[in-house]
Parts: C-alpha cells; structure tokens; sequence
C-alpha cells in the first residue's frame, strides 16, 4: 500500500511538471510573438520612377532639340520643335477662310445696299409704265376690232404684249420687296453655319501650330533623346524620354502574416545601402490581391509564399537625386505607432 500510494504522488507530480512546462512553453511563445508584433517591421522593395515617352502630336521634320541625356529640365520648358513653316501657313489660310465668312455674314445680315434698293424702286416704275401703255394700247385695239379698223392677229398681239408687261410688274414688285426685306433668316443661319466652321478649322490650325513646340510636362532628368534635328517623325513618336522627378514611389512586397502589421496612410522609414541617408515615406496603397513573389524581391519567407504588394510615397521634402530607378531599398515600418491609430479608430467609431 506504501509503495501504490507513492506511486500516485509521482504520477500527480509528473502531470503538474509537464502542465508548467507547456504552459511556460506557450507563455514563452507568446511573448515571443507579442515581441515581434510590437518591433519594427522590415519590409524590401525597389524604387520606382515614373518615366514619360515625349512625342509631337504632330508629324514635321524635327528643327531642335534643345536637352541631351543627363539633363535636368523644368516644368514647361521647350525641349524640342518642329519646322513650323508648314503650320503657319494653314494658319494664315484659315484665318482668311475666317474673314471671307464673316465678310459674307455680315452681307446678309444688313442686307442690300440703298443704291440696289433705289435701282429695284425704278425697275418698278418702268415695269409700271410699260404695263400701262400696254394696257391702253390693248384696249384700244379691241374698240378698233368691231369697226374692222383692226384684225384679230393684232388684238392677239396686243393681249400678249400687256399680259408680259403685268407678269414684269409682279417681277419688279417682288425684287424690291427682297431688297427692302433683306435676306431670309436661313440664309443668315448658314452663314452663321459656316463662320463657325471657318473658326473651328482655325482653332485646330493654331493648336497644330503650338504642337510644334514640345514642352515638358514635369520637372526632371532626360534618360533617353531618341532623335536629332532633321529628323522626320511621324506624330506620337517618341523624342524624348524623361524620368520625372517627383512622386518617387518605392515598391515593396509584404507577406500575409504581415498584412494586419501595417495600413494605409502608415509612416515608414526607408534607407539605401548607398548612404547612410534615412527618407520619410508612407504607405499609398496596399493591393488586394496576392501575388507570388517577383525574384528580383529578397525577403526572409520563401520565395514560393504568396505576397501583397504595396507602394510607399516618398515625401517630397526628402527626396533627392541618390534615389535611382530600381534602387533596393529598406523600409522600417513602426508597428507600434500602426497599433496606436487602429485603436485610436476603433474609440472613435
């Protein structure tokens, strides 16, 4: 009995040592993971740069090119031109297409001169007199028929000569109404009509002019001049390429178990291993969609896990020329401060 019942101690003896190791075990662990999930958070990525491919918009032979590769440019200034003859030519025929139309609007709008107005006044008369006389003679040649002083081929003749001469008077009387009246109000829409095509073909003449000039959309660093002047090029082909100089974004890549460690809006820090220069960043955006890792990546997980990428803004005050395209770069992610503004959310919704 001696020997069972110190067999039961031991066995309860074992039990509660194997309960305090798995329990120091999972408290060990526990605060290993609380450790990692309250420092910092590395993350690798690449600068990206954003590039623009500058072309004409209009097809010419190239007259200048006023950058070589390696230098800095400013917001609008003119890097390149074309020969410009050729579009200042259409201008000048386009601005004259303009004034013949509002010459002719203008015709129709005041309608016809007095002196046309005075010519149809007499037109009239004259056509007023000729029917009178025609008239007249008529008649008398009818009173003259009974008597046999006259035939009838000549009351014919008569007739005919003094129904022309009414049918003239209707003519007379409706031209000097036009006259007086002006011009119809159709014909003065399409006039209005084609002045405002003539301007419309102006306007494209002048912005073909302008596209002559090619001037820089940003400020930044000419990578690449893809042609020389007296170069023909055809419109959208590229002369120029510039590296813009500001945003500078870093791409970065994050594993899933990482994903609740950081949010958008996030201040990070990123450095190079070219200096020892530390630049202030945040996380823009983060995607919703996982991807496999790209091997130009190097993180601590495996290659085959799948990850999320997401792009780090750069601040401009920051930023400088020793951030290069494709640079691998370190970002330190304060997970602390990401802690702090999730629960800052949460006691304010």
């Amino acid at each position: 009995m001696k020997i069972s019942s110190l067999s039961s101690a031991g066995k309860r003896v074992i039990v509660i040592a194997a309960v305090v190791i798995v329990a120091l075990g999972a408290g060990w662990w526990w605060m290993q993971r609380a450790d990692k999930d309250a420092g910092p958070l590395l993350l690798y990525g690449n600068v990206d740069i954003r590039e623009v491919q500058l072309a004409f918009r209009q097809p010419g032979r190239v007259a200048q090119m006023a950058f070589d590769e390696g230098d800095s440019v400013e917001l609008g200034v003119r890097m390149a031109a074309l020969d410009a003859q050729p579009y200042q030519e259409a201008l000048a025929v386009a601005e004259a297409s303009v004034e013949v139309a509002q010459a002719e609007l203008a015709k129709l709008r005041r309608g016809l001169r007095p002196q046309e107005i005075t010519q149809a006044q007499a037109a009239l008369n004259q056509a007023l007199a000729v029917a009178s006389d025609a008239e007249r003679n008529y008649r008398r040649q009818s009173s003259l028929l009974a008597s046999g002083a006259s035939s009838q081929r000549t009351v014919d003749t008569v007739r005919s000569a003094r129904d022309q001469a009414a049918a003239g008077v209707k003519a007379a009387r409706a031209a000097l109404s036009q006259a007086t009246e002006g011009f119809r109000s159709e014909d003065i829409a399409a006039g209005e009509a084609q002045l405002a095509a003539a301007e419309a073909a102006r306007a494209q003449a002048a912005t073909a002019l302008a596209d002559t000039e090619l001037l820089a959309p940003s400020a930044g660093t000419v990578i690449a001049r893809v042609r020389e002047p007296g170069s023909m090029v055809a419109s959208q082909s590229t002369v120029y390429s510039l590296s813009l100089d500001a945003p500078v974004y870093v791409r970065a890549y994050i594993s899933e178990p990482d994903l609740g460690r950081i949010a958008p809006g996030t201040v990070v820090r990123v450095h190079s291993d070219s200096s020892d220069k530390i630049y202030r960043g945040q996380i823009g955006f983060i995607s919703p969609r996982a991807e496999f890792t790209p091997k130009t990546v190097e993180t601590t997980e495996l290659r085959t896990d799948l990850v999320y990428r997401l792009r780090i803004v750069i601040d401009q005050t920051s930023a400088d020329a020793a951030l290069r395209q494709g640079m691998p770069v370190t970002i330190e992610v304060d997970t602390r401060a990401v802690a702090a503004v999730a629960g800052a959310r949460r006691q304010g919704s």
